[in-house]
């Protein structure tokens, strides 16, 4: 596994990109980020004092079916780091990652596909530590904010380990709190209640609505707790 320092770059995401073609794991992690990416097009907060890294990790046999063990993983490798600095993390389906009510980390995935496979992925994780985040108006929060300041570098590297680590689904779940509990979905340019109960290993949010048992992927709604 090749891990690269930088001091700042546009996006890792974007720069992770030039070792597509060498078929090597690597890591690139940068002190800041000049144009940082969200999902959905949105722009991501990269001041100095957090971590932001992408991985670029390659399958040799990995079904499409099962991609969103990609993004499992890249969640409890979150939540995990939160833990052993004493935050009580959580994730929000599918992947996002929120402690006291607020975001502490987002995450961005690239998957490339060959047929009916994932040859490789990249996975781009901004994770809030010493940075200021006070003008994002209270959504999101700081690991510095919950347990008092620490070296972003040793958070950088106990996540970084996190990653090189296996884990299951059974792990995932650990850090969900949310099933068995009344959320709002968010379909378009409706809402309604539903009860959360289950997510399914591929990664669909199963709930009770007033119109019985549904099946919700993240791609097509949004959930509210």
């Amino acid at each position: 596994m090749r891990i690269e320092y930088l001091d700042e770059v546009d996006s890792t995401n974007t720069y992770i990109r030039r070792y597509l073609e060498e078929g090597e794991d690597v890591i690139v992690c940068a002190r800041r980020q000049t144009g940082g990416r969200g999902t959905k097009g949105r722009s991501f907060c990269s001041k100095e004092g957090g971590v932001y890294l992408s991985a670029l990790t390659f399958y040799p046999d990995l079904p499409v079916s099962r991609a969103f063990r990609i993004m499992t993983h890249s969640a409890v490798a979150v939540c995990c780091t939160a833990k052993a600095f004493g935050a009580d993390a959580q994730i929000k389906w599918p992947n996002d990652v929120f402690a006291a009510g607020r975001k502490l980390s987002g995450t961005l995935i690239e998957n490339i596909l060959s047929g009916d496979k994932v040859r490789c992925s990249v996975v781009g994780i901004g994770f809030n530590v010493n940075n200021d985040v006070s003008a994002l108006g209270g959504i999101a929060v700081s690991l510095s904010e919950l347990v008092g300041t620490v070296k972003t570098d040793d958070v950088r590297d106990e996540l970084i380990s996190n990653l090189l680590r296996e884990d299951d689904f059974a792990e995932y779940l650990s850090f969900v709190r949310f099933l068995g509990k009344e959320i709002t979905v968010v379909e378009g340019e409706k809402s309604f209640p539903a009860i959360a109960r289950a997510i399914s290993e591929d990664g669909r949010l199963i709930a009770d609505t007033a119109a019985g048992r549904r099946t919700l992927s993240a791609a097509e709604i949004s959930v509210r707790f």
